[in-house]
């Protein structure tokens, strides 16, 4: 009985050391990796379809490659479907909330769609997760700079002109 304290302030300090250590980065399957190597590279020749069909062969053998995902979005994009891309960048979002090329890459996505405040939610995003000077943060803002800007319509400028027709 008098080596319980002892023996309770041992295991705790066990236990917060154990869990306190760093943790290993993930080591996706070799075949996973393979397929993404290959789509990567239909995606370059610009078979988009021929790509996503290895992206998500890719996800079947390895599910917990997050990376895939960002493939995907990026294929989608590429064939115009903004949507499905921010789709994407989500899903790799709810897995790693701090991935700055997932935050990015949909910054962009929306940008592509037309939602420029979005977009630079995302920028702000960013430059609170890495300060505005990684690579992610400048390439967003620059795209965001670059952006088209939508003209502006008055309402002068579509009055119509009035037409009378005899019934």
């Amino acid at each position: 009985m008098r080596y319980f304290p002892a023996a309770c302030a041992l295991s705790l300090l066990v236990a917060v050391t154990a869990s306190v250590g760093e943790a290993s980065p993930y080591v996706a399957d070799p075949r996973a990796a393979a397929l993404v190597a290959q789509g990567r590279a239909q995606l370059d020749a610009g078979k988009t379809s021929d790509a996503v069909d290895s992206f998500e062969a890719a996800l079947a053998v390895d599910p917990g490659y997050t990376d895939i995902y960002l493939d995907l979005a990026e294929a989608a994009r590429k064939d115009g479907m903004q949507g499905k891309a921010i789709h994407y960048y989500r899903v790799a979002l709810t897995v790693q909330p701090d991935n700055l090329a997932a935050i990015s890459g949909e910054g962009e996505a929306l940008l592509e769609k037309g939602a420029v405040e979005k977009a630079k939610r995302n920028l702000a995003k960013l430059e609170t997760m890495c300060g505005g000077n990684c690579r992610e943060a400048k390439e967003l803002a620059s795209a965001i700079d670059n952006a088209p800007r939508a003209a502006l319509v008055t309402a002068e400028a579509v009055t119509p002109d009035p037409v009378v027709t005899k019934n």
